[in-house]
């Protein structure tokens, strides 16, 4: 069996989104490990329960574990204490989609407004907003997407690494804030196609 840090946050992740009442979209999970650089990464993708498919609001979440810091948990695994303590790079996107006009970016950031969630001692980064539009020969109306990331890293000092439950309620406050902001960009007066004619769409 595996023990590794890494695993903890994502079976910690998991339990927290689903204790949120968000439905995980299972067929955008995705643990990629690069053969070249020995980066790993984990995606997974969580909507609102009842929603249609694909949904209308989604939040994308990635994990990022870079060589450095499985070189520094290795160290510090096997007694050496490392220089820096490994390092987590966390993005959550948020992302309404199947949308029948292109949105305007600040009626969305309003719904979002006020600090981004919290995940470790410190709040995640918002970055700007993303506009998306794609054009289909057969039909006149592009589909569009909007989406929000925010983004940080987690320090995981010696504590957290002796105790990966430690991050348990930072986790449930992060999957809590998501399941909110999700419900806020749903409840938008936007206009939006129906699924069954945007089925391979944005």
């Amino acid at each position: 069996m595996i023990d590794h840090i890494l695993l903890d946050v994502i079976a910690a992740l998991r339990e927290a989104f689903e204790g949120a009442l968000l439905k995980q979209q299972a067929v955008e999970e995705r643990f990629q490990v690069d053969v070249f650089l020995g980066d790993v990464a984990f995606e997974t993708s969580y909507s609102l329960p009842g929603e249609d498919s694909p949904p209308r609001v989604r939040a994308d979440l990635s994990l990022d574990w870079p060589t450095w810091s499985q070189s520094a948990y290795r160290s510090w695994s096997i007694g050496e204490p490392p220089a820096e303590p490994p390092e987590l790079i966390v993005e959550i996107a948020l992302r309404v989609q199947r949308l029948a006009a292109t949105p305007d970016p600040a009626v969305v950031l309003a719904a979002l407004a006020g600090e981004g969630p919290e995940f470790g001692s410190e709040s995640l980064e918002q970055s700007g907003p993303m506009i998306e539009q794609l054009y289909e020969p057969s039909s006149a109306t592009p589909a569009c997407a909007i989406e929000i990331a925010y983004q940080g890293s987690i320090r995981l000092e010696e504590p957290l690494l002796d105790d990966p439950t430690k991050l348990d309620g930072q986790v449930a406050g992060l999957a809590r804030w998501v399941a909110s902001a999700l419900v806020r960009l749903a409840d938008l007066n936007l206009v939006f196609l129906p699924p069954d004619e945007d089925s391979d769409r944005v």
